[in-house]
């Protein structure tokens, strides 16, 4: 019988100063680029929402919980969200398993 993978995600919802937008998503580029150096096949994404300009979110595939946590308590991810500190109004991180999927 064949194992069955589930997939890991990380979840970040970022309020950010009005006003200090593009200085968001340039220093959440940086923050990716960093954490794709130390993991090469990291994948993610940062949406920008509609309904509220100043609310981001970020999301991604890890291949375990054991990477994420390794990520999270890396020195590329504590100087990332570090200077991304005075931009934000509030930051929220969660862990999440896949539950459905479809395509």
């Amino acid at each position: 019988m064949e194992a069955i993978t589930v997939a890991v995600y990380t979840l970040g919802i970022w309020l950010v100063h009005p006003g200090r937008e593009n200085d968001f998503v340039q220093a959440w580029r940086d923050l990716a680029r960093k954490t794709q150096e130390d993991y090469p096949n990291a994948k993610a994404v940062l949406l920008h929402d509609h309904a509220v300009p100043n609310r981001f979110v970020s999301t991604g595939p890890w291949e375990s919980l054991e990477q994420i946590d390794q990520w999270r308590s890396s020195a590329a991810f504590s100087q990332g969200v570090e200077a991304m500190r005075d931009m934000l109004e509030h930051f929220e991180s969660r862990t999440l398993d896949e539950a459905a999927s479809i395509g």
